[in-house]
């Protein structure tokens, strides 16, 4: 096949990768520092992990995990504006949502690089896992899957256990998103001694993740949490793939890291010109993809 090159069009993502306490003023504290850092390096769309402000609350099953929840936009909304409008940073920012009184939500806000609140998206997966018991936690989010034309690019943002569904990934890369961003908190169970299952585990997150990059020629960034915390061990590893799967960036595993990552938007349209999956798509064929299961 024929490539295609293209005028580079550059941004400039910022990952951070955080260790958080159970301070939940002074991990806003410390993304506030971590946002100024990517900044300085030259970041212009930074994008912290999920529910950053606390620990991962949903390992247990606890009515007084509710006091973290806040209304967006609120406090925590009107920082990050004002954040973003002084250093003219795009900032992605996962929060517990208090929607109303018993009625919770997980997640993400976008705010534009001069601090206009874009929106939010509502977690649409929520697992129920031992350790991950979010159901207890978050209704289904209901704002649908969105993209935000933001001042450096238009953008997807999805929330971690939403990142195995490649529909997700591909109804928002179908909305004209050029990035797709998952905050996300997953680790390791530390009463799982086999380096194998664990390296499995790890593998397997992020090569669903570099799939929905392939099949939809878009960047895919995934922003996870490190640190031990109750039962699990977060594994960290927050990378770019490009929009044919390769890995621009891997962080490692055990420790925080802001990092700045370079990406070319460009490709986007060299992939999709040159593996036109989007145009060999049968529509019409998928009516059955709407069934839970294809009852015989």
């Amino acid at each position: 096949m024929t490539e295609n090159f293209k005028q580079s069009q550059i941004v400039r993502t910022g990952l951070v990768q955080s260790m958080v306490t159970n301070d939940p003023d002074g991990n806003l504290a410390l993304a506030e520092a971590q946002i100024r850092h990517a900044a300085q390096q030259g970041a212009q769309i930074i994008c912290l992990q999920e529910l950053f402000r606390t620990l991962y609350f949903c390992d247990a099953e606890d009515h007084s995990n509710f006091r973290f929840a806040e209304p967006l936009p609120g406090p925590t909304t009107a920082r990050m504006q004002a954040l973003a409008s002084e250093l003219s940073v795009v900032i992605i920012a996962s929060l517990f949502e208090e929607r109303a009184p018993g009625l919770y939500h997980n997640t993400a806000v976008v705010i534009d690089a001069d601090g206009t609140f874009l929106g939010k998206y509502r977690k649409s997966h929520i697992p129920d896992d031992p350790g991950f018991y979010e159901k207890f936690y978050f209704a289904p989010g209901d704002t649908g899957y969105q993209a935000f034309d933001t001042r450096y690019a238009r953008i997807g943002v999805l929330i971690c256990w939403d990142q195995w569904y490649p529909e997700a990934a591909r109804i928002t890369a179908l909305m004209g998103a050029d990035i797709l961003f998952y905050p996300t908190a997953i680790g390791w169970d530390i009463s799982e001694t086999s380096d194998a299952v664990n390296q499995e585990q790890f593998e397997a997150w992020q090569t669903i993740q570099r799939s929905h990059a392939i099949a939809n020629g878009v960047h895919v960034l995934a922003v996870n949490r490190t640190g031990t915390e109750a039962g699990t061990r977060f594994w960290g590893g927050s990378f770019v793939a490009n929009p044919f799967g390769t890995l621009l960036y891997q962080a490692p595993h055990d420790t925080p890291e802001t990092q700045t990552v370079e990406i070319d938007l460009a490709l986007n349209r060299k992939y999709r010109e040159v593996w036109p999956f989007l145009r060999d798509r049968r529509m019409d064929t998928y009516q059955p993809i709407l069934n839970r299961w294809m009852d015989r």
